[in-house]
């Protein structure tokens, strides 16, 4: 049995029908924790809903059909979970939405963005602002686990609009753990996931990605350790290649170079030799 929270104690997961959301699910379960799953696809949450009953027992599995970017929804759904079970020992805003960079570069259609700042921020805003105040209020330990992005963190070229969202959530998340932290009473913590190239949803397992429980294992560690950068590596990209382009991205601001300078023609020798030396700490 996990250490990181009590028997009994609540776990709400949203993006939990399939992917990171559902391993966290069926983690969680096994630790007998009771598990709120949130989703939009109604089919995929209830046949995980099945499975993760199988594990902590009906009564102790939630499924509830949300969508994140409603913070109406978020709110009934935080007043909803409080009147049955109390405040969550474990929020974990995993949902996330995707869509592939296209032609229009900066120019993606302004839909895209909008869907994409509505779910990849604006739901673990609302997430936060639905459940936070109770778990304050309870005054037990608890967590926030927020799931970026590497593209957040090193924002490689080609899909600007994920990229700049899962950029604000890094942001965001940070300003949240710095608030909790400071906030005098308060038993939250907050945590930012970063998994690496990972099989989701329903893709076939390819030779170098995570699966879903491994990014879950690692995670449970990491906040075992109280850790807020949660920066998963996998079976291509090693812990030490993801320091050094992430501080190659932080050097472009150091040193005045282009902007995305590890992808500037001028500059790509240099960073092919930058990532063959040892991390320069």
């Amino acid at each position: 049995m996990s250490s990181l929270f009590p028997q009994n104690s609540i776990a709400v997961i949203t993006g939990a029908a399939s992917g990171i959301g559902r391993a966290a699910a069926r983690n969680f379960a096994r630790d007998g924790m009771k598990i709120v799953m949130v989703d939009s696809n109604e089919q995929k949450l209830l046949a995980a809903r099945d499975e993760i009953a199988g594990i902590a027992g009906a009564a102790n599995v939630s499924a509830e059909i949300v969508d994140v970017a409603s913070a109406e929804a978020m709110s009934s759904l935080a007043a909803k979970v409080q009147a049955a079970w109390g405040s969550p020992s474990l929020l974990m805003n995993n949902a996330a939405a995707f869509v592939s960079g296209g032609k229009g570069g900066i120019l993606d259609p302004l839909t895209n963005w909008q869907m994409l700042f509505d779910v990849n921020v604006f739901g673990p805003i609302n997430g936060v602002m639905a459940f936070l105040p109770g778990m304050l209020e309870a005054g037990t330990p608890a967590k926030i686990v927020n799931t970026g992005s590497k593209q957040g963190l090193t924002n490689p070229p080609g899909n600007p609009a994920y990229n700049t969202t899962k950029a604000a959530l890094n942001a965001y998340t940070q300003n949240l753990a710095h608030d909790l932290r400071n906030r005098p009473g308060a038993n939250v913590s907050a945590h930012l996931l970063v998994p690496g190239w990972t099989t989701t949803g329903d893709s076939e397992p390819k030779q170098g990605a995570w699966m879903p429980e491994q990014v879950i294992a690692f995670m449970v560690e990491a906040l075992g350790r109280d850790e807020f950068f949660i920066i998963c590596p996998d079976g291509e990209t090693s812990s030490e290649m993801d320091r050094k382009r992430i501080l190659w991205n932080a050097l472009d601001i150091v040193k005045n170079r282009p902007a995305l300078s590890r992808w500037h023609p001028k500059h790509k020798d240099a960073f092919a030799e930058f990532m063959k030396q040892d991390l320069p700490l």
